[in-house]
């Protein structure tokens, strides 16, 4: 049963990753050929930095993702700070409202926020651009915030703040020195996700982007329409490779962390 599950795991691991391996490896090829590879080269990662459509949109991308991802952590922990001193029975409805935009089909989202943002554009002279992309990121990133910061509430002794108040810190100072250290993994997790998201997000920008203001997957939605580009393929692999070393790099911090603490042989 062992090995047929290592078989099993192998299979789907070749899934996952022979495609983008098949990426990488065409994103050198010297012609536009998505099945012969016929040389090595780099011309497509020099056309892709050279592109001001697919640099504009990364650039855009990553301000709104940014942007989105300090506001939501700001407004989630905000938000489950004021949930937390709730009673049971308000907390569990507030918890499940919450919860709706994360079980929610993001196509339903999308034009939901779409209409709002249209039924305030003939009022309030609101263009889709720049700022319906974050209104609509903040709106689906602030359950996530919540979702990983409550937990830490649960987690901690709920007299905790009150002991330091007893023990001379003003309510904001006991805040900022007992309560926001406890809390700050799920802070830092709620904005590492939102940032996640609002990176990687294409149906709700879809519905709320305007023609002066789109992220790089509705650019590189609109052009895969036509025909797909080995550029494509080059910023797809850079990405990638991001993504890897951040994820190593990560790792290595924890590890080192783990250490420090005493919970991990080092080694």
């Amino acid at each position: 049963m062992k090995k047929l599950g290592k078989i099993y795991l192998a299979l789907v691991l070749l899934f996952l990753y022979v495609p983008i391996f098949v990426l990488i490896v065409f994103s050198f090829n010297e012609t536009k050929s998505r099945s012969v590879f016929s040389g090595f080269t780099l011309d497509w990662y020099v056309r892709l930095f050279h592109n001001r459509i697919i640099i504009s949109s990364l650039v855009n991308t990553i301000i709104i993702a940014v942007s989105a991802s300090v506001i939501s952590t700001v407004l989630g922990t905000l938000a489950a700070i004021g949930i937390n001193g709730m009673r049971k029975l308000p907390k569990a409805v507030i918890m499940n409202v919450t919860n709706i935009p994360i079980i929610n089909p993001e196509i339903v989202t999308g034009v939901s926020l779409m209409l709002l943002f249209v039924f305030f554009a003939a009022r309030m002279n609101l263009e889709f651009g720049f700022v319906t992309l974050l209104i609509a990121h903040i709106t689906f990133d602030v359950p996530y915030v919540i979702l990983n910061v409550m937990p830490k509430f649960n987690q901690m002794d709920p007299h905790i703040y009150e002991a330091a108040q007893d023990l001379g810190c003003s309510p904001l100072s006991a805040f900022r020195k007992v309560v926001l250290p406890e809390i700050m993994p799920g802070v830092v997790s709620g904005f590492l996700m939102s940032f996640t998201y609002s990176l990687d997000d294409f149906v709700v920008s879809y519905f709320t982007s305007g023609s002066t203001s789109q992220t790089l997957p509705i650019t590189i939605y609109s052009m895969t329409r036509r025909k797909v580009s080995p550029e494509i393929n080059a910023l797809s692999t850079i990405i990638f490779i991001v993504v890897i070393i951040v994820l190593v790099v990560k790792n290595a911090i924890e590890k080192r962390a783990a250490v420090k603490s005493g919970q991990v042989k080092e080694g």
